[in-house]
């Protein structure tokens, strides 16, 4: 699968929480989690479930960065 998004971040799927309308994903990304708010159908239609091999694709204008 070919994508424009240059954020491509391979992980692991932790946890998924189905709701009525929206699934809230947990990932693990290398020593890092990451969530993600999905529609209940997607996350049915693609069996997400935990120990699945993802990737989290983040398209965004804006990205923040900190540092202490």
């Amino acid at each position: 699968m070919e994508m424009s998004a240059r954020n491509q971040l391979p992980g692991t799927i932790k946890k998924v929480k189905v709701g009525a309308v929206m699934a809230e994903v947990v990932l693990k990304v290398g020593d890092q989690e990451l969530v993600a708010a999905i529609t209940s159908g997607s996350a049915k239609r693609m069996k997400l479930k935990a120990g699945d091999k993802v990737f989290a694709v983040i398209k965004a204008t804006e990205v923040m960065i900190a540092k202490e």
